[in-house]
């Protein structure tokens, strides 16, 4: 069997269909809106995630725009160390945009099931973008920066601790 893990265990796919989004920007790029108020807590996307083998990104992603969509994903090598690759998130995770002062989304990774679920981290009202933090480690220059003091953080572990969810 191709995929023994998937037959035993489905991925539980889910999008809130009672909030619709926008997703393209008023400017040229990408990114998700709101059309309408979405309550703390609410489940936004649940996203199924493919998993890049370590020599694969090297040799052939990083070298590609797709790698500046791909999220780090822990994982471990037949040795038994604990490594970091890329993988690639489908549904609206790869379309969120990155703010340290206006995230109002938040996401947990299931590196069992590979999945990753997003939720609202506060109230968020209709024409609001929906932003996730991107960590520490950015490929480009954020915009917020001048406002916030830069994430010293070797992995953003500290950043991520504290984000609750009840």
């Amino acid at each position: 069997m191709l995929y023994p893990l998937l037959s035993t265990n489905p991925i539980p796919l889910f999008l809130s269909h009672q909030t619709p989004f926008k997703h393209l920007t008023p400017t040229p790029g990408r990114g998700v809106f709101a059309t309408s108020h979405i309550p703390a807590k609410t489940i936004i996307d649940v996203c199924p995630v493919l998993v890049l083998g370590l020599e694969e990104n090297v040799k052939h992603i990083e070298h590609t725009s797709l790698y500046h969509y791909t999220y780090n994903w822990p994982t471990t090598v037949p040795t038994g160390q604990p490594r970091t690759t890329q993988a690639v998130i489908f549904g609206l995770g790869s379309m969120f945009n990155h703010s340290t002062q206006n995230q109002n989304i938040v996401w947990e990774r299931d590196t069992r099931l590979q999945i990753i679920t997003y939720r609202a981290l506060r109230d968020i009202e209709a024409g609001e973008e929906l932003c996730i933090s991107y960590g520490s480690h950015l490929t480009f220059v954020e915009a917020d920066t001048s406002a916030v003091a830069a994430v010293e953080e070797d992995d953003g572990i500290e950043q991520l601790n504290q984000i609750h969810i009840d």
